[in-house]
């Protein structure tokens, strides 16, 4: 990262001499932390042009549709890696080889079980409750089971906690789903892969052992590397900010829960289904078609085009082959709103008005296919996009901590209320 400067002149003439960081990929950056003392502050609504932080894990670049954890390209590491070598990536810097992705495994296999009492805080849960409502819930609990890890400057346990999460939380995700459904909490088995075992523990019953395909278990590892991280987002700025202050990693776990259940961030996936069962039928696409390009007409088509990367999705790409492979094994190319989903991805890659404006189908276009074929009910669409992020969110949390310079998150404001004015005696008011 080598250091340039540039010059701010205030209305009152004060030149100031502001440091410029070139970093190893990405813009310029200006560092604005030492304004405060010249009385001034910047004014950027939802950060959009503050980088709050300096990181080594995820970058993004939207224009040339390039996502890298580490600087490996994200399309590679779905093809060549599973989740639990792109988490020790992640969480690491450097990829595992045989013997340390082993041993990583096995400590993962080893913490997948919550304590007994946990299912007792699932009965306080109305049956029709959100799963996301419960997940934020149970996550932020398991900061009181685990009082010998709640140390955040102790390296050994940011670590014990890290393990904790990512092995749990699918545990305690597929707990959510059978809670709700009325049907008895599966143990997780070690014998299994981190994506056959969530699977397992979702679909499989008592009454017969079957293991799921390895085709969606392909599909679900997929979903997990392509969701793990995703750079600075609101989620993941959450997390830093709860975890600047000290709180405990479950507890800034749990945070980002909350902040990915808005549907402006976690729910795109849920919200392009929404939209393909309003639609209804493949006969009915040339009307929406018509009202996605009328711009009086406040409909919008989901899961196409992405808010950074405006050229295409770099995980669209990877999630496209899965979802054809999932719909083929499945059998549901024949499902009604699935048809439409198809019908509706040749029109976008062929149609010149979504070509000539790039908008290609995105990661949240096929993962909400996927999720559909395989059987998954669209309020636990986010619960899977939380399980998939909860390696990213720890391994920047981690990163925050360990970084000596790091300090407790205090954003400023641009006040526009009244001046300081006295108060009136109530009797005069």
């Amino acid at each position: 990262m080598t250091e340039k400067s540039a010059k701010l002149t205030l209305p009152s003439g004060e030149e100031l001499n502001l440091a410029m960081y070139s970093p190893s990929e990405g813009n310029d950056v200006i560092d604005i932390s030492k304004l405060v003392k010249s009385g001034v502050f910047t004014y950027d609504p939802g950060f959009m042009s503050t980088a709050a932080c300096e990181s080594k894990i995820t970058y993004i670049d939207g224009g040339k549709g390039i996502l890298l954890y580490r600087g490996y390209p994200i399309d590679q590491l779905a093809d060549e890696c599973d989740f639990m070598e792109v988490s020790y990536l992640l969480l690491n810097g450097e990829l595992p080889d045989k013997a340390q992705k082993a041993e990583f495994v096995d400590n993962i296999n080893n913490h997948t079980m919550v304590h007994e009492q946990l299912a007792t805080f699932f009965r306080g849960f109305r049956r029709d409750a959100h799963p996301m409502a419960i997940m934020v819930g149970v996550v932020g609990a398991l900061s009181a089971f685990y009082h010998d890890s709640l140390d955040i400057n102790n390296e050994e346990h940011r670590s014990r906690s890290a393990t904790r999460l990512i092995a749990k939380v699918p545990t305690i995700a597929a707990m959510c789903y059978r809670y709700s459904m009325g049907h008895p909490f599966v143990y997780p088995r070690n014998e299994m892969s981190y994506a056959e075992n969530f699977l397992n523990m979702m679909f499989s019953q008592p009454s017969h052992d079957d293991k799921p395909d390895p085709t969606l278990v392909k599909a679900m590892d997929r979903i997990f590397t392509l969701h793990a991280d995703h750079e600075q987002n609101c989620s993941t700025s959450t997390v830093r900010l709860a975890g600047s202050s000290g709180a405990n990693p479950f507890a800034c776990i749990a945070a980002g829960i909350a902040s990915l259940w808005g549907p402006a961030h976690g729910g795109a996936n849920e919200a392009c289904l929404n939209m393909l069962n309003k639609i209804g039928d493949v006969s009915r696409i040339p009307e929406f078609i018509d009202r996605a390009k009328d711009k009086n007409d406040s409909f919008r088509l989901m899961g196409f085009g992405h808010r950074v990367y405006k050229n295409f999705d770099p995980r669209a790409k990877v999630m496209r082959e899965s979802a054809h492979e999932v719909l083929a094994v499945t059998g549901k190319q024949n499902d009604p709103i699935l048809k439409v989903a198809i019908e509706l991805e040749r029109i976008a890659l062929e149609d010149p008005y979504f070509v000539e404006r790039k908008l290609y189908p995105n990661v949240d276009f096929y993962s909400g296919i996927i999720l559909q074929a395989i059987g998954i009910p669209t309020n636990m669409f986010t619960v899977i996009f939380a399980l998939a992020r909860t390696v990213g969110w720890v391994s920047q949390w981690s990163e925050m901590i360990a970084e000596p310079t790091q300090k407790i998150g205090r954003p400023r404001q641009l006040y526009t209320g009244d001046s300081e004015r006295l108060v009136t005696p109530i009797e005069k008011r």
